[in-house]
């Protein structure tokens, strides 16, 4: 087991997120079998590795084929799993400290919005029974109960009833975050329903064929143009990952000091761009430490001049070069 977890949510510098992120990095290089095959497959040597650029991430596809853990699961792992369609094999991520989530998203939260109980929070998603495997789900329900507000709850199936409760919100002072996936969201918006200052919309993507994908930017304009505001915030996270990113409605995410975005090349996997280019999108997240932290996305995306994340789109390929030589080993 990692001694040190309470370190990774008290992070106050880059050096000290390099001296964690390698210590991590050796631990699971260690304790991971699948993350210790891959390192070797790609013949580096842990020792070796000095520099975050140096360090090799794995392809997120795994989580779809292998149990990415650093110890033995128990009764009390929790599984959560990727929404997906028949003919999609879902990814599983296999968390073997519940709390470690929690602290994450919680703490993450709080850094970009302050407490939950500031919030009446109104969640355009499936509600926990009925997607029990949902990370994005269990965060949400979380966050309901700590805000502590009576109207907070999910209403993806109760259109008309959400849409009461925000004309009666509306008439307080009290600040709304009203968070759901982009599909929920755009068909509220075609209700021709109109929000005031005191909201928050923040989407969390996932159009699933609903309807046609749009760039992060069309759906923007459209759900602002369609809620009447300024603003869109947006939510960056994954079934593979404990940590989110936020945009605050200009269509860049930043990160907690836990969470770090690396830019790799597209033709190369194992070579990180040092400008403000697009390629692949590799995610340092130490709240990972009893899975993987180090994990390469399908995700293309680009760091700007201010050092945030922007994202550009998705792989067109299916896998990650690599991967089935690794498959075929396990």
């Amino acid at each position: 087991m990692f001694n040190n977890e309470n370190r990774i949510f008290n992070i106050a510098s880059e050096k000290e997120f390099l001296e964690l992120s390698l210590s991590i990095f050796n631990y699971q290089a260690s304790q991971n079998a699948v993350y210790r095959q891959w390192i070797q497959l790609l013949n580096i040597d842990p020792a070796k590795v000095s520099m975050l650029e140096q360090i090799p991430f794995l392809p997120i596809e795994f989580f779809k084929k292998q149990e990415i853990s650093t110890s033995p699961l128990t009764q009390n792992t929790v599984k959560f799993t990727s929404s997906s369609t028949t003919s999609q094999t879902p990814s599983t991520h296999f968390v073997t400290d519940i709390s470690v989530y929690e602290k994450s998203f919680l703490k993450g939260f709080e850094l970009f919005y302050g407490k939950p109980s500031d919030y009446c929070i109104l969640a355009l998603l499936p509600n926990y029974l009925q997607r029990s495997g949902s990370s994005l789900v269990y965060m949400c329900d979380k966050l309901i109960k700590e805000s502590q507000h009576t109207l907070s709850g999910f209403f993806l199936d109760e259109i008309d009833k959400l849409i009461t409760i925000i004309e009666e919100l509306k008439k307080t002072k009290q600040k709304i975050i009203l968070i759901g996936v982009s599909y929920a969201l755009m068909d509220l918006c075609d209700k021709a329903v109109h929000l005031n200052e005191n909201f928050i919309v923040m989407e969390t993507g996932g159009m699933k064929g609903t309807r046609k994908e749009l760039l992060k930017s069309e759906l923007h304009t459209y759900l602002r143009s369609g809620f009447k505001i300024n603003n869109i915030h947006s939510e960056y996270g994954m079934t593979e990952l404990l940590s989110q990113a936020y945009s605050l409605g200009n269509e860049e995410f930043a990160s907690p000091p836990w969470l770090k975005f690396l830019i790799r090349e597209v033709d190369d996997p194992l070579k990180i761009r040092t400008d403000h280019k697009t390629g692949g999108v590799n995610v340092i997240d130490l709240a990972n430490v009893n899975s993987c932290s180090f994990i390469a996305t399908k995700d293309l995306g680009k760091i700007n001049e201010n050092g945030k994340l922007e994202l550009m789109g998705r792989y067109d390929n299916s896998d990650v070069r690599g991967c089935n030589l690794m498959f075929g080993n396990l």
